[in-house]
């Protein structure tokens, strides 16, 4: 399998994973149970599931009132999305040489 089709299901995974516990971590909350820890969901973020995670915060209005994740996701977000873009244009290949 090439290398870019492994980065592109290693996003996508992580991305279903960060959606899918916001919403445990939701339905946790509401009946009082064991939450999933903060850590967790940031390091899920960290790890490439920053647009799942965020997308799970508005979806299940999940800790949308918490500075730190209003602020800390998107901001995590961000931070990749300008480390992918310097490497994609430091590796690009030129198309004429």
């Amino acid at each position: 399998m090439e290398m870019l089709t492994v980065a592109f299901l290693y996003v996508v995974i992580m991305n279903i994973v960060g959606v899918m516990m916001m919403g445990i971590d939701k339905s946790r909350a509401k009946r009082h149970a064991w939450r999933i820890p903060e850590k967790t969901l940031f390091l899920i973020s960290l790890l490439g599931g920053s647009v799942g995670s965020l997308a799970g915060m508005y979806l299940f209005r999940h800790k949308t009132k918490h500075m730190k994740f209003v602020i800390g996701m998107p901001l995590i977000l961000l931070i990749q999305i300008v480390v992918l873009t310097y490497l994609y244009f430091k590796w690009r290949v030129a198309p004429y040489g």
